[in-house]
């Protein structure tokens, strides 16, 4: 029995909380490459310094968010339950091992009443500015795409509003050159008399937990309501910006937003790789327009019957503006529509007495009917980038990129699901989550580089040594 160690919980010791912290913790990473400064001049307005009970170190709670996003921690509870018995935390928060953790609850009022609403996207903006300063962001080409997270809303408490349908941001452009396109064909134009009419209402399923959720359909039948975060991201992995939607809006939607923030910062952005999603008429029309190379996959047609002709066996003719079908034969313009697509039709008299018109069209009609988007040249254009290597390479970065900054973010970071409601505030809590994963990037980065650099110089020393040892 005497070989066994005795109990010493309860014994007393002097000890320092800096040398139980491991040399290579992440947090020791962090605390290398942040400062707070910043932080203090921001807040400072926010506090009074003369009247009522001393405040806590906003700089405190800020650190408390930020090891809550960096390890993934689900809510601000269970942070500062961990907080409480982690040495490497308190370490962080410049606590000892006998001082009170400020309450999770104090932190959540800091954030939600106290702190102004762009505190979240400041940090973020301020890490990646770090980032960027370190010369570790590649924004040349650039990853565009949006994930879903569960919204903290019952399924069943849902009720049918009638919501006024918004209008695209390229409207006014479309109908312009729709009107162009009219009047070259000897059609009249549209009118713009609509823009007075009452706008469209539509049907929408609306959370009486959280409006400000959107219905999101997961897989064949499931259905839950949802936000949806539209990220960029560089070649490193490095998040550049966020826009944050109802679950319903789509990602074609969305894009203008994300794009015009990250491109009117990053100027060097030369590719833009988009999945299916985003390969709209607009869209490539907008990337191209700029500039810029779309790197899209390849979209199958969609319902192509067995035993028709397939879609591009009609050919375009960009000179005469007609198709030819596969036995030769024209379909001429007719018209274009409000939403710009182009109608082409056939000659019904042929048509009727074709031998293969069952392989081309079986209406009642006899006649073919071809629709091209006024933008469709776009599309073709972003069609053939894709088959060049170029196009290849940067569609498959996407595995390595914007795919994994969401499975990191869902599997390490707890942003399956928020326990936040409401749009500002979800939000603030996505902002803050990457700007927590940008800077654990940074700090590991910047640790390797030391690292490297410690050890060039140390090899480099020993070098002039034997050196000097030869002479």
């Amino acid at each position: 029995m005497e070989g066994w160690k005795k109990d010493s919980r309860r014994e007393v010791v002097m000890v320092d909380i800096d040398e139980l912290v491991p040399k290579d913790h992440l947090l020791r990473k962090v605390e290398r490459v942040m400062d707070y400064d910043w932080i203090y001049e921001k807040l400072d307005s926010y506090y009074n310094h003369d009247v009522g009970r001393p405040g806590t170190d906003p700089v405190v709670l800020i650190k408390m968010v930020l090891i809550q996003h960096l390890f993934g921690i689900p809510s601000l509870r269970q942070t500062h339950r961990e907080i409480q018995v982690n040495l490497a935390y308190r370490w962080f928060l410049g606590y000892s091992l006998l001082d009170n953790i400020p309450h999770f609850a104090t932190v959540s009022y800091a954030f939600c009443n106290r702190f102004p609403s762009e505190l979240s996207e400041e940090i973020f903006t301020h890490i990646l500015n770090k980032a960027l300063n370190n010369r570790m962001v590649d924004a040349s080409v650039i990853f565009i795409d949006g994930t879903q997270i569960k919204a903290s809303a019952n399924n069943k408490k849902r009720q049918k509003e009638l919501v006024a349908q918004t209008a695209k941001i390229y409207d006014e452009q479309l109908r312009k050159e729709v009107n162009a396109d009219r009047e070259s064909h000897g059609k009249k134009p549209f009118d713009d008399d609509d823009d007075d009419e009452p706008p469209t209402m539509v049907e929408k399923t609306v959370s009486t937990t959280d409006p400000d959720a959107g219905i999101f359909r997961k897989g064949e039948h499931k259905t839950e309501f949802a936000y949806e975060a539209h990220t960029a991201c560089d070649c490193n992995g490095f998040i550049l910006d966020v826009e944050v939607t109802a679950g319903n809006v789509h990602d074609s939607v969305a894009f203008d937003a994300v794009y015009e923030k990250v491109t009117e910062r990053f100027h060097e952005v030369e590719t833009v790789s988009a999945d299916s999603a985003y390969k709209t008429p607009w869209i490539t029309k907008r990337i191209i327009d700029d500039g810029r190379i779309p790197s899209m996959p390849y979209t199958r047609a969609s319902n192509i019957k067995r035993g028709m002709f397939r879609p591009w066996e009609y050919i375009y003719d960009i000179v005469r503006d007609s198709y030819t079908c596969p036995r030769g034969e024209s379909l001429r313009h007719t018209t274009t529509d409000r939403d710009g697509k182009k109608k082409y039709l056939s000659d019904r008299t042929i048509c009727k007495n074709c031998p293969r018109r069952m392989e081309c069209n079986n209406n009642a009609n006899c006649q073919k009917t071809i629709d091209r988007h006024i933008w469709q040249e776009y599309i073709d254009i972003a069609n053939e980038i894709r088959k060049t290597d170029w196009g290849q390479f940067t569609y498959a970065l996407r595995s390595q990129t914007i795919e994994r900054v969401f499975a990191d973010a869902k599997e390490k970071h707890a942003m399956r699901y928020t326990h936040y409601r409401g749009l500002t505030r979800v939000t603030n809590w996505v902002r803050l989550k990457y700007a927590a994963m940008n800077l654990k990037k940074l700090a590991r980065w910047a640790w390797k580089r030391s690292l490297f650099a410690l050890i060039s110089t140390a090899f480099a020393q020993n070098a002039i040594k034997n050196a000097s040892f030869a002479a």
